[in-house]
């Protein structure tokens, strides 16, 4: 098994592809150890020292140091993720559930519907696949006088560049094509 792996503009995130499906079904986002209890990949990887965070998606899986050199913490986080393959375990563990692809904390005037349905579609079909190419994931969670509210996970958490992704690339992308829109803010 091959692994290839890629950086990410977040300096402490690497995104890892397995050259197979991670998740079959959405995302998932895990910040610590007690998390981790979803996934025995994502245990395994917490016991790695110096892994603060992991996020899988569909055919990646990023990993975020809270310290170290990655020379030091790529073999071991290679390794971890060979043996996890090879092995056959599940991606999650017995009734754990992936990040669901919206949350039910959207927030939203019934009047605006139409617009954000628009937001949604240019969120899922032009910002969300360029964000997943660098090892995150972005969600909708709510729309009000103007502002669009995100939630930026995996490499794109905490990452230096984030605000600048938000405030130049998709706030000047969604006030293109709707005119409603003012500004976007991370939540």
């Amino acid at each position: 098994m091959f692994i290839e792996t890629e950086t990410t503009p977040n300096p402490a995130t690497l995104k890892f592809l397995p050259g197979r499906a991670v998740m079959s079904a959405g995302t998932l986002d895990i910040r610590d150890g007690k998390a981790a209890a979803k996934s025995p990949l994502a245990q395994a990887l917490f016991e790695v020292p110096g892994v603060s965070g992991v996020f899988f998606g569909s055919d990646f899986i990023s990993v975020t140091k809270a310290d170290g050199d990655w020379q030091e913490i790529k073999p071991a986080v290679l390794g971890t993720i060979m043996e996890h393959f090879v092995s056959g375990a599940p991606m999650l563990a017995e009734g754990a559930l992936a990040d669901p692809q919206t949350d039910g904390d959207e927030f939203f005037a019934p009047e605006d519907a139409a617009t954000v349905e628009t937001i949604k579609e240019l969120i899922e079909t032009r910002v969300r696949p360029s964000v997943a190419a660098d090892g995150g994931d972005i969600k909708f969670r709510g729309f009000r006088d103007g502002i669009v509210y995100l939630a930026m996970k995996g490499s794109c958490s905490g990452c230096p560049s984030s605000s600048a992704t938000l405030k130049h690339g998709i706030q000047n992308l969604l006030r293109h094509y709707v005119p409603a829109v003012q500004s976007v803010e991370q939540v």
